[in-house]
């Protein structure tokens, strides 16, 4: 019998995209759960920023770019098991579709889609994640249940995220390992601070959730220490979605 199921005690996680947002976050609350982490991202001096709020010891960090092979190389050799992986690598871009050139859509599906996917299928390939092992993927509300103007190309990255993840569930099931997507609205992350869309805007839109207010890194982090977790192994080819009710209708 499992006696605290959300304990991460034992457990080997590695998070992309650990050097802020919500793979930072990610990162901290998996330790103080007792995980051990891996943490990967471009900027060593942020992933050092966040390895300094990590509790415990035997962490590990993977300098790497995810959208270069010898980033995917990096990761892949620094990993000898995994009990879990959080995929929350990513960048955002709005922009009318009418100026959605193929250029920029490469762009954002190479880091969004095409890296992640690549990481993780080599991740299994080389049966590098363990045996009944949980697999979180970072999506979003953009291109799943929300389609707002402006945001075809990162909310098309989202989907396809998604959509690969119901069928990553199906094959990995074999091995019983889980895989689940984490949909969040609006967190408050430097992602919807890159000057796109003005702080007024940003106010007006924050209005119009039910609970009042964007989410906060850490409240997507708690979900996805519950997907990684013990308390999900009947749980996998599923989205959460954490909005603050936007999606209502």
């Amino acid at each position: 019998m499992i006696t605290f199921p959300f304990s991460l005690s034992g457990k080997k996680i590695l998070v992309t995209g650990a050097s802020s947002g919500i793979g930072q976050s990610t990162a901290i609350e998996c330790s103080r759960m007792g995980a051990k982490l891996i943490i990967s991202a471009r900027s060593e001096v942020r992933l050092n920023e966040t390895f300094s709020q990590l509790t415990g010891d035997g962490h590990q960090i993977v300098v790497a770019d995810l959208s270069r092979q010898e980033g995917i190389d990096a990761v892949m050799n620094a990993i000898d098991k995994v009990d879990g992986i959080v995929l929350c690598a990513g960048k955002g871009l709005t922009l009318p579709y009418q100026f959605a050139t193929r250029e920029k859509f490469d762009d954002i599906f190479n880091i969004n889609f095409f890296s992640p996917v690549e990481l993780l299928r080599l991740l299994y390939k080389k049966k590098k994640i363990n045996t009944a092992g949980s697999v979180v993927v970072i999506a979003s509300l953009g291109g799943t249940k929300i389609f707002s103007g402006g945001n075809s190309i990162y909310g098309a990255s989202k989907a396809a995220l998604n959509c690969i993840m119901k069928f990553c569930a199906k094959e990995f099931s074999s091995r019983k390992i889980r895989v689940n997507c984490i949909c969040p609205g609006m967190v408050e992350t430097p992602l919807i601070h890159r000057g796109t869309v003005s702080d007024e805007q940003l106010k007006e839109n924050e209005k119009l959730y039910p609970l009042g207010r964007y989410g906060k890194p850490e409240e997507i982090a708690y979900s996805a220490v519950y997907l990684l977790s013990d308390a999900t192994t009947w749980m996998t080819g599923q989205d959460i979605i954490l909005d603050g009710g936007i999606s209502i209708r």
